[in-house]
């Protein structure tokens, strides 16, 4: 009388270093890319924050006759520009100048060690149709992180 085989169940152990060596892989892609998403995000809020700033320096520009308020804190973008503190949340300064109407904003502590207290700018150029282009610049955070447009 002959045997039959029974069929083995489960993976041999190959199979499953195998498995565990995609995962590995996987997650080694994955994870770097899963923390520059999470800090974009979070430097929306900054720029959405300093975007408010620009279109109150917009309007106080078109008001007043082709000249920028001059805010040297937080406080001041609040008080002359009508501009709430709560939306300036993820900032630790923020600076208005006065003569060039360049906003520069320091990321507050909190955000990510990569981006923290590195500083933001916004720079004004006036065009002849009395509107205002701004352009995102900085000097010391990473360029993945300063907004294109």
């Amino acid at each position: 009388m002959l045997r039959k085989m029974k069929a083995q169940k489960g993976f041999t152990l190959i199979e499953l270093l195998i498995v565990i060596a995609i995962i590995g892989i996987l997650a080694a892609i994955a994870i770097p890319m899963y923390k520059t998403q999470t800090i974009k995000a979070k430097m929306t809020e900054v720029t959405n924050g300093m975007s408010t700033v620009a279109s109150a320096v917009s309007a106080f520009y078109q008001e007043q006759d082709a000249t920028y308020p001059n805010c040297p804190s937080k406080a001041d973008v609040q008080n002359s520009l009508g501009v709430a503190t709560l939306a300036l949340g993820r900032l630790a300064t923020l600076v208005v100048d006065g003569t060039t109407g360049a906003i520069t904003a320091t990321i507050a502590a909190g955000l990510d060690g990569t981006v923290t207290g590195s500083s933001l700018v916004l720079t004004p150029t006036p065009s002849g149709d009395s509107s205002i282009r701004w352009d995102w610049s900085s000097t010391d955070m990473p360029q993945a992180y300063i907004p294109r447009r």
